[in-house]
């Protein structure tokens, strides 16, 4: 049950980790130094939490991960639960007025979607690992993508756009890692990038162009929109049944581009109607932050002038403005590398390059080392969580993202982030100890 060789643990990959969460640290500790003189203790937390993460995932690294495989659905309904508690009762933060996100335990909140990602990376790694034989790969994505769509479901209504689109990472990841048929993933891909196109058109029509193209006009008429879906929808009947009926391959294709387009037009139109204004005007400055520049505008603009200002070397610890004087907003948490950046500059900015690359090579290593697949599949959502945490957070910082929340895992300021995340750690270890045993029992 209980692995007694301490040097099995895959040190590299602990100490990279360790390398990021200490940075964090201390660049919390300075973006918590205002002018006034006075310094938030914020970073004092966020050594605690570090500390009671690692402590979680050295247990973790001697406990066998198949047990596990055993507890994953229950341990998905014990955080899917809970997802449900904070339409209702969440408290406030942030000054958002329907931002429910959190659960309040006393003095503490917890942020139950961060421990779902896990809970979720364990259930997807148990089904796909036990239908690994199964010839029908449509079902092999169909049933991640339902699984997937709970958790996801229930933290977009919160509404949590930004960790609900880690979700799909997630399911993309693992399903890729499970050789489901690339079809289905370019499908998803493909319906993702449409989506984002459609959605964001109108708002762009609107606010940077300025004038009206009656093209985009018809995507927020809802006759037309419903008109153009069922009119595809009977093209995608025709094309099904002429491919059942001859088992022509061009049939196909013609059924698998149409139902991209009318189900990306389709959602598009449902998006643009339930998104929120903040959600709107963050697409918006994204394409252009001049639009806005005193409001939505304002967070890009700040942090790439942070991240400019940092140049080669930066302007050393405690020196960057940006920060000091509260040009940058949630600066411990969001904003993270751009506190980071302008004091550690473009050398700085590598190293913390450097280290995740470390981090997902030796997830990747220890993918392909691994023979048990329920491991393998753990392995490829968790490099999905980090990546996207990753990839989207430092990229919203740069500008060449959108802003949605997302904080920089193991940097950014949070207890919620940081268990999670050192717990996604553990099990990775857990499966670095156990690399060459397959289906061992537990």
């Amino acid at each position: 049950m209980v692995s007694r060789n301490v040097f099995e643990i895959d040190y590299v990959m602990l100490l990279a980790v360790l390398g990021i969460v200490s940075i964090g640290v201390i660049f919390i500790y300075s973006a918590g130094v205002t002018a006034g003189g006075g310094a938030s203790t914020e970073y004092v937390r966020q050594i605690v939490w570090a500390a009671a993460g690692l402590v979680a995932a050295l247990v973790l690294s001697m406990i066998n991960y198949r047990h596990f495989h055993k507890l994953a659905p229950y341990l998905f309904l014990l955080t899917l639960v809970p997802l449900m508690f904070p339409l209702v009762y969440g408290t406030i933060f942030g000054g958002l007025v329907h931002d429910r996100r959190w659960i309040r335990i006393g003095g503490f909140g917890v942020q139950v979607s961060e421990f779902a990602k896990i809970s979720t990376i364990l259930v997807l790694a148990r089904y796909l690992a036990d239908s690994r034989l199964s010839a029908d790969s449509f079902m092999r994505f169909l049933v991640p993508c339902l699984i997937v769509a709970m958790p996801l479901g229930l933290i977009f209504i919160q509404p949590d756009l930004g960790t609900a689109l880690v979700f799909i990472s997630i399911l993309l990841c693992m399903t890729f890692a499970a050789g489901v048929s690339h079809r289905y993933i370019v499908f998803s891909v493909a319906c993702i990038a449409l989506v984002s196109v459609l959605t964001v058109l109108p708002f762009w029509q609107t606010f940077i162009l300025r004038r009206s193209i009656p093209a985009i006009e018809v995507l927020n008429n809802f006759r037309l929109v419903m008109t153009a879906v069922l009119s595809l929808a009977v093209i995608a009947a025709i094309a099904l049944f002429g491919f059942l009926r001859y088992r022509k391959k061009y049939f196909f294709w013609i059924l698998y581009v149409v139902a991209i387009v009318a189900l990306s037009l389709g959602v598009s139109y449902v998006a643009r109607n339930v998104l929120r204004g903040y959600q709107i005007m963050r697409l918006v400055v994204f394409i252009d932050p001049s639009v806005d520049p005193q409001g939505a505008g304002w967070n890009i603009i700040q942090s790439t002038t942070a991240i400019g200002a940092g140049g080669l070397w930066g302007a050393g610890f405690l020196q960057g403005t940006q920060g000091y004087f509260r040009y940058l907003p949630e600066q411990s948490t969001d904003f993270i590398f751009s506190v980071f950046s302008e004091e550690a500059g473009f050398v700085g900015g590598i190293a913390v390059f450097a280290l995740f690359l470390v981090l997902f090579l030796r997830l990747l290593r220890v993918m392909r080392i691994t023979a048990d697949p329920f491991a393998v599949y753990i392995c490829a959502g968790l490099i999905g969580v980090y990546g996207f945490h990753f990839l989207i957070n430092v990229g919203m910082t740069m500008g060449i993202m959108p802003i949605t929340g997302i904080p920089l895992v193991f940097m950014s300021y949070g207890g919620s982030s940081m268990l999670s995340a050192m717990i996604g750690v553990g099990l990775a270890l857990s499966i670095h100890v156990r690399r060459y045993t397959q289906l061992a029992p537990v």
